[in-house]
């Protein structure tokens, strides 16, 4: 029995164990929260914050909810990870290892979260930013969602300026040009989508590009910050406006009394940029990094009528968002392609034991950044150099124990072998030098990895 068919039978038992929903009760609304380029200490719920940061909305909500401090993405960049939370699968099983491969389009013939929901009478909503696809045939609004409103290509979007004809805001599949400042236009979408389909379940996706570049916010946030740094001071204004929206939401779930019955999560993308002055402290590295910096981050699940708030030391990841709301749903989860994550509300409730299970990660083509967690280790590769890690006492990737031991650096290396062999190429063709080897194999390339 090979690594996948272990790793598929494992959570699909669990999930089967843990479907959630039956006939008698009434389905929860979904609820996905994306930050973009948060720093991992940019919330007051991390205890490492600084003390300028103010996010009291996320506070609140992490009062609420489980905080779990070891929260993952499977990428160190926007787009790649948005194409493993919309499938629950690997982004690299579609070749998608770059924010370039990622953005210029998840394939349409991958189903994703809103036509997993839709069949269980789920009415959806995406909003904000998409990057998986950048002209209208990549539209979410083909795919599943009945309401769009949102940007499409590109990582970033001005936060005042809906001008430009190459990059606009869209209605369904109708380009709008709306006024005010892009974070609150985001936030009232959904206040307003939650009044109007209160009634039945619904899947509500806010994919906010704050804190993302450019730095942008209304002056009179951005006075409210005085740390000495220009940029800082707007990031940390951009994350209190984009607070404030996310207040505005939970306020209206309460407010229309379907907050006790809705499964909310709150992730971001990945880790913060250091360049743009984020914080993501204990953690080494940011952003374009697989050190703990780039790839772990504030991670949220709330369910109030479900879920004891408290924190959970178990191992997750953006994975498995879809595999946990579908288990909440009643939903079973795809035979076909089978998700990579799992359903996690049995961990997070105490019912069983955190499982080990490995996580893997790799950037493919110029950047060939690679990882593998497994259990407390942590193997994290730049082309040929590699460190090795302990989590367990050395969160911060300090202490490099690759040299002192070799054989646990032979071990990992072998495992992120057997998970790259099951992914395809890059779809660009990048990285040929290092090939998928670049990530850290020490396989030769299968089959068509061997063209040139």
């Amino acid at each position: 029995m090979n690594l996948s068919t272990r790793i598929f039978l494992s959570i699909a038992a669990l999930s089967t164990a843990a479907i959630t929903a039956t006939a008698a009760e009434p389905k929860p609304n979904i609820v996905v929260i994306v930050a973009d380029d948060l720093g991992y200490a940019d919330v007051l719920f991390n205890p490492r914050h600084a003390k300028e940061v103010t996010t009291p909305n996320l506070d609140r909500l992490a009062k609420q909810s489980v905080i779990c401090r070891q929260g993952y993405v499977t990428g160190h960049v926007c787009s790649p990870t948005r194409a493993a939370l919309m499938t629950g699968r690997y982004q690299q099983r579609l070749g998608l290892y770059t924010g370039g491969e990622a953005g210029s389009g998840l394939p349409m013939g991958e189903k994703i979260f809103p036509q997993f929901l839709k069949p269980a009478g789920y009415s959806s909503i995406q909003i904000g930013k998409w990057h998986l696809g950048p002209t209208p045939e990549w539209s979410p609004a083909l795919r599943g969602f009945d309401e769009v409103f949102g940007f499409l290509g590109r990582g970033a979007h001005d936060y005042f300026d809906f001008t430009d004809p190459e990059h606009p805001i869209y209605r369904g599949t109708t380009p709008v040009k709306p006024t005010g400042y892009l974070t609150d236009l985001w936030g009232q979408e959904a206040v307003g989508f939650i009044e109007r389909h209160k009634a039945q379940p619904f899947f509500l996706y806010v994919a906010f590009n704050a804190v993302h570049a450019p730095l942008q916010a209304p002056p009179e946030e951005i006075a409210k910050f005085n740390t000495g740094k220009a940029e800082r001071n707007t990031l940390l204004a951009m994350g209190k406006r984009m607070d404030d929206a996310i207040g505005n939401i939970v306020g209206k779930l309460k407010q229309e009394g379907v907050w006790e019955n809705t499964l909310l999560f709150f992730i971001s993308d990945n880790g913060g940029p250091l360049a743009q002055t984020a914080d993501n402290s204990p953690l080494r590295g940011g952003k374009h990094q697989d050190y703990e910096g780039g790839v772990r981050v504030p991670f949220l699940v709330c369910w109030p009528a479900k879920l004891k708030p408290g924190e959970s030391q178990a191992v997750v990841s953006g994975l498995d968002i879809l595999p946990t709301a579908l288990a909440a749903a009643g939903i079973p989860a795809p035979t076909d392609k089978r998700p990579d994550g799992m359903n996690i509300l049995p961990v997070l409730r105490g019912e069983m034991p955190a499982p080990a299970r490995n996580l893997f990660w790799s950037a493919g083509g110029s950047e060939v950044w690679w990882a593998i967690r497994s259990g407390d280790w942590k193997l994290v590769g730049e082309r040929e150099r590699v460190g090795l890690f302990d989590l367990s006492k050395d969160v911060s990737e300090k202490d490099d124990l690759a040299a002192k031991m070799p054989d646990k650096v032979t071990e990992l290396r072998k495992l992120h072998d057997a998970w790259l062999a099951e992914m395809q190429p890059p779809v660009s063709g990048a990285g040929k030098r290092y090939g998928l080897e670049g990530t850290g194999s020490t396989k030769k390339p299968k089959k068509d990895r061997k063209k040139k």
